[in-house]
């Protein structure tokens, strides 16, 4: 049996994205340590395992990951910590697997979303605001905006980092299938 480079890809990742998607649940927060240290292991494994190409190829990738969750960090609807951890996921899966695993992310986030709000560990009232907002012209936005929750209550916010994490992995898990089906 050959042994393909994304076997120690999701070897060497696992750990570290278990580390950093148990890290956002418990504090919601991701250290830079972490992201912008796996980054940083990413781009020296890239250029070491194939030379330049390689190493532009997970730049595109972590550019479009990350550059997807900007807007979001403007408006403060996402963490600095989502954004590089979501640039070293598309480090790992360059292009064009950076699509997929955007696709997957989002899923996940949903899916997390979904189940935190079922099971009463979000407080949707932001969302609901945001919407009002968008959608009701005759809304009062400044009243409403009185009754919000902070925006540091744990309940508002989803630990984004845990479906990035499962969308990395998944990518990679797809990835490795894919190998093994051509071989």
């Amino acid at each position: 049996m050959h042994v393909t480079p994304t076997v120690y890809v999701i070897t060497a990742a696992t750990p570290w994205l278990f580390l950093l998607a148990r890290h956002d649940w418990k504090d919601r927060t991701l250290p830079n340590r972490l992201t912008l240290g796996g980054s940083l292991v990413i781009l020296v494994w890239l250029f070491g395992w194939g030379g330049l190409p390689c190493l532009l190829n997970g730049l595109l990738g972590g550019v479009i990951a990350g550059g997807l969750l900007l807007i979001p960090f403007l408006i403060r609807a996402a963490g600095a910590g989502d954004v590089k951890f979501l640039f070293a996921g598309g480090l790992l899966a360059g292009y064009p697997a950076v699509i997929p695993m955007i696709f997957l992310t989002s899923v996940f986030g949903l899916i997390l979303g979904i189940l935190m709000r079922l099971t009463g560990r979000l407080d949707s009232a932001r969302i609901r605001h945001l919407a009002r907002c968008l959608f009701d012209w005759r809304y009062d936005r400044a009243e409403g905006r009185k009754n919000l929750p902070d925006r540091e209550d744990e309940r508002v916010r989803i630990p984004f980092g845990v479906a990035i994490a499962a969308g990395i992995w998944t990518t990679l898990l797809l990835r490795l299938a894919g190998e093994y089906m051509r071989s």
